[in-house]
């Protein structure tokens, strides 16, 4: 038998903004965050999470704040309580339109691939892409808004197993520990061997590097 959901009834962070969208009229508040803006290979992965405010899981914080095991058991709780979309932007993307692009388009994906339709988007950050919804921007919103950690939460975890799937062909540039990031250990290979088909060569310094060839 699954171990039950754990719920609170006032979970680790507020759902006050998501209360007051409700208030206001809004019926479907999704929250949006992206991952892997800075890594040198991989995609962006953006996630949208609509939250059941009865049911929101324990412990949702920004994902950089937890611990690997803990980002896995908050995702399978998110996935059975919630509405979720998530979108991917490739590396092959990201070097045809650049970062910021692919980061707004993988949000506007992702709210897309829910199966409600939001009338309200918290995003994380100040720069919001244009959605056929109400937006509100948040600065550190992953850290501060229950839906947007969730959906921070979301992307990271399906990001990392991407990118372990990555470092299972490509062993070398250790994906699955670096998720693509500018490590030594990574820039020392990147060095030695050059890019693997996954790597982003509009990103310096992979673009530098081309060019001294």
């Amino acid at each position: 038998m699954p171990a039950p959901i754990r719920t609170l009834t006032k979970p680790s962070l507020g759902i006050e903004r998501e209360l007051a969208a409700r208030a206001a009229g809004f019926t479907c508040i999704a929250g949006l965050d992206e991952v892997g803006r800075g890594p040198l290979a991989g995609p962006v992965v953006s996630a949208a999470v609509v939250l059941d405010l009865e049911r929101v899981p324990e412990g949702l914080a920004d994902s950089k704040a937890l611990t690997a095991q803990r980002r896995e058991a908050l995702f399978a709780e998110i996935l059975a309580t919630s509405h979720v979309g998530i979108a991917s932007i490739s590396h092959a993307e990201i070097d045809s339109i650049n970062i910021r692009q692919a980061s707004l388009l993988a949000m506007c994906r992702a709210l897309a691939a829910l199966p409600c339709r939001p009338d309200m988007a918290l995003v994380d950050g100040n720069d919001p892409p244009d959605l056929p919804c109400s937006v509100e921007a948040i600065v550190k919103g992953d850290s501060r808004i229950a839906s947007i950690a969730a959906a921070s939460i979301v992307a990271k975890v399906v990001r990392d197993r991407l990118m372990a799937r990555l470092g299972n062909a490509y062993p070398a540039y250790g994906f699955a520990s670096n998720a693509g990031y500018s490590t030594k250990t990574h820039l020392t290979v990147l060095a030695k061997e050059g890019p693997c088909p996954f790597h982003r060569l509009s990103f310096a310094p992979l673009r530098q590097g081309l060019l001294d060839l």
